[in-house]
């Protein structure tokens, strides 16, 4: 009898180990397999908001989610938006301000700027008390769908202005320490602190911010005048994190920095008078070199250039007509600009170009009088008010929501998963 108790253990294992591969058998043809671009494709949809906790779900998803290929693939698909700063306590509030209602509390998961950048820096945590939360700002998002405005949290505090954006990332004001700057990705909140640059007052300087294709680098370039008017130039690239000189533009080129640059076909572009200007300052990204490109007709004080489609656009309003003309640059080198569409209905004067959306063929406008925003359809050739949620901030910028970084590519997250 004794004899008999191994073999029927033996048979009991060996049917549980049968039972368990039939199990595995029977999920198989019900939960077909899905191959690597399928989770893909579904993964790149989902909304901006949902990005951060998807990819902890598992591995595969968390190696998928940081790769270039998926971190471009999102990109491509991403819509453009407004990017804007609100004030933590309105204006008439600062009447009282030792009042506890004049202070918006934030959530318990706001993500404070000066807070990381202290933590960076292994600062005690005391420091934390020092910001005054009457000077804080939310950094928000409006995003505009069926012809209405609405708008996104990143709970996001900081002290300092937004100077630019690109592919997502931002480039903000340190305000702990004067001159100094920060990029920022609201959606990954990744941020690294800049070296200090040339220190110049704020309305004799401009800063831009772009990607470079030929060397895959985010670089900042920074305009500054000095007490002769020559303009000087220093870019630095954030993988490196160093400044360095390059020679400015021409003497008498830019008289004003109140336009900021915009990054379109490779290289940065200026309007360099508040108005009547006859050309645009360039500054190619891959040679460094500014060179001048003739406008089609004179800028005016609601003209406007934009990114439009990849390409650099120059929106002008015909006064005597009642239209506006959106006239595309064929090239850097001198080739011209072309006329691809004129808007003959719902034009108002004070309208002055925003952005293009990315994913529909819409020019956006904000009219000057009432910040109201409104959409022209180039399929249908209808200018339309866009209802809002919220009154337009006086602090924004057109900008995409991302997972870009802005350190170099790591092959080996390109692999498999």
């Amino acid at each position: 009898m004794m004899a008999k108790a191994p073999v029927s253990k033996s048979r009991s294992l060996l049917r549980s180990v049968e039972e368990r591969a039939l199990s595995k058998r029977m999920e198989e043809k019900q939960v077909p397999y899905l191959p690597k671009d399928c989770f893909s494709n579904i993964l790149v949809r989902l909304p901006i908001e949902s990005l951060p906790s998807t990819r902890l779900v598992c591995k595969p998803w968390y190696k998928l989610m940081n790769s270039s290929i998926f971190i471009d693939a999102h990109l491509q698909r991403s819509e453009a938006v407004l990017i804007f700063l609100t004030p933590m306590v309105r204006r008439d509030e600062y009447l009282h301000p030792f009042s506890s209602r004049s202070v918006l509390q934030e959530k318990p998961n706001t993500f404070s700027v000066e807070v990381n950048l202290l933590r960076l820096e292994s600062g005690p945590l005391f420091h934390q008390q020092v910001i005054d939360p009457r000077r804080k700002f939310c950094i928000q998002f409006m995003e505009i769908k069926d012809g209405k405005t609405k708008t996104g949290e990143f709970n996001i505090s900081c002290l300092g202005g937004i100077k630019a954006s690109c592919n997502g990332l931002i480039l903000l004001e340190n305000k702990l320490k004067k001159g100094r700057l920060v990029v920022l990705n609201p959606v990954t909140r990744k941020l690294t602190e800049l070296p200090l640059g040339t220190l110049s007052q704020p309305h004799r300087e401009s800063y831009g911010f772009a990607f470079s294709d030929s060397t895959s680098e985010y670089k900042v370039i920074h305009l500054f005048d000095d007490d002769l008017r020559y303009i000087n130039c220093e870019i630095l690239n954030v993988g490196t994190r160093t400044w360095r000189p390059v020679n400015g533009p021409d003497f008498g080129l830019i008289s004003w920095f109140g336009y900021k640059p915009v990054s379109a076909m490779g290289a940065l572009h200026w309007v360099p008078h508040i108005n009547d200007s006859d050309y645009i300052v360039s500054l190619q990204l891959e040679t460094e070199k500014f060179h001048t490109i003739h406008l089609p007709k004179s800028y005016r004080i609601h003209d406007g250039i934009i990114e439009m489609g990849g390409s650099l656009c120059f929106v002008s309003h015909s006064e005597e007509m009642l239209q506006i003309d959106v006239w595309k640059l064929k090239g850097l080198s001198g080739e011209g600009w072309t006329k691809q569409h004129s808007i003959t209905t719902g034009c108002i004067l004070d309208m002055v170009p925003l952005f293009g959306m990315r994913k529909t063929e819409e020019l956006v406008f904000k009219r000057e009088e009432d910040r109201s925003l409104y959409a022209y359809d180039f399929q249908l050739e209808v200018m339309t008010k866009i209802e809002m949620e919220t009154p337009l901030s006086r602090f924004y910028m057109p900008h995409v929501n991302s997972l870009v970084s802005w350190c170099p590519k790591d092959l080996s997250e390109d692999g498999d998963y």
